[in-house]
């Protein structure tokens, strides 16, 4: 259900890329990175270099390429030389990374998933309710116990970033639960399988769109629920689909991710290791610039959801994930993390009491 996503990825990693946080090695932190690079056999002063792509909808005058041409000035005093590249396109993107054109790309946890299906199923429908459990789980993901599960033949997730929750937007402030979505019409991308299964599982009706027409077929009516994150809000103009009577819906459906994915042979085990140390670092400035964005929306939009409406979206959402983790589309050991994360968090869901997922 979230239609949205890779294109508003985009617009998210602009908003992270400004969020003000700058690259400060810890003490312990540069230790690793002296180990690493006696590892790889380089010498005092030998920079490491590798390439990066990034997915910038506005190109190197974007603020994605921007804050990353920042982040290489911090790496340069490390002696890590990265080369950056910004792509329009994302599928573009991703060919490249492919091809053996960039060592590494920045991506929409979506596009990910084909490279690594473990970390591509954090945005799996409903499975980090908040930002907290995100954080609990990117920390966890820095644990070098986990390392296994960030290589993928030849893929690594170098690092997961936060970007923020996905709500509904709906043209009707009645559609506060499920029973109001039925036979309403939905917004899903022609690219993307799982979407459609899951309108359809609640009675609602799939519109088939892309990323370039999505945002108007809410805004003129033609589709009545688009899921996306809040900085949609302003960015898209999605209030000109909510008057005069239309809303949020508050209460998230999937928590986005922008993940740097790269070719397993060009960062040795160390070094990858370290990246996704120092990703987690950022979470604090990511979780300001995304609560800013928040603030953003007037008050007389939000939707409330009920206790009871609130058990019926997750025991819908907890649903989707079982049947799409059995088409192989989620992975199930990432699902049974974001489970543990879920329950420790709220001993008291029912999903807790039972074994599954």
């Amino acid at each position: 259900m979230a239609s949205l996503r890779p294109l508003m990825i985009a617009l998210v990693l602009s908003l992270l890329s400004s969020a003000g946080w700058s690259l400060s090695l810890t003490e312990d932190q540069q230790k690793k990175l002296q180990a690493a690079r006696q590892e790889m056999g380089l010498k005092e002063g030998e920079p490491f270099k590798r390439h990066i792509c990034l997915w910038d909808i506005s190109g190197t005058s974007g603020p994605v390429f921007n804050g990353a041409t920042d982040l290489r000035l911090d790496l340069l005093r490390y002696d890590i030389d990265i080369s950056l590249e910004a792509f329009t396109n994302e599928g573009v993107m991703v060919a490249s990374l492919k091809n053996g054109h960039c060592d590494a790309a920045l991506m929409s946890g979506f596009r990910a998933r084909q490279f690594n299906r473990f970390t591509g199923t954090i945005d799996a429908i409903g499975g980090l309710p908040n930002l907290d459990h995100m954080k609990t789980l990117l920390r966890t993901l820095a644990h070098p116990n986990l390392d296994k599960y960030m290589v993928s033949n030849k893929y690594q997730t170098l690092a997961v970033a936060p970007a923020g929750a996905a709500y509904l937007f709906v043209d009707d402030k009645r559609m506060n639960s499920l029973a109001q979505a039925a036979g309403k019409k939905v917004a899903v991308l022609d690219f993307d399988p799982g979407q459609s299964k899951l309108v359809t599982h609640i009675g609602a009706a799939a519109v088939s769109t892309n990323l370039a027409t999505a945002p108007n077929l809410f805004n003129n009516g033609t589709v009545n629920i688009l899921p996306a994150p809040l900085i949609a809000y302003e960015v898209l103009e999605l209030y000109k689909g909510m008057e005069p009577d239309g809303g949020i819906v508050n209460y998230p459906i999937v928590q986005l991710t922008a993940q740097l994915i790269a070719h397993t042979d060009k960062f040795p085990p160390a070094i990858a290791s370290l990246i996704r140390d120092v990703a987690a670092d950022s979470f604090t400035s990511i979780q300001t610039a995304l609560q800013k964005e928040a603030d953003k929306i007037p008050e007389h939009w939000w939707i409330e959801v009920s206790s009871q409406n609130q058990m019926e979206y997750d025991d819908m959402m907890r649903a989707a994930r079982l049947k799409l983790r059995e088409t192989g589309y989620y992975d199930g050991t990432m699902l049974s993390i974001m489970k543990r994360i879920r329950c420790s968090e709220d001993p008291q869901r029912p999903e807790c009491s039972q074994e599954s997922e």
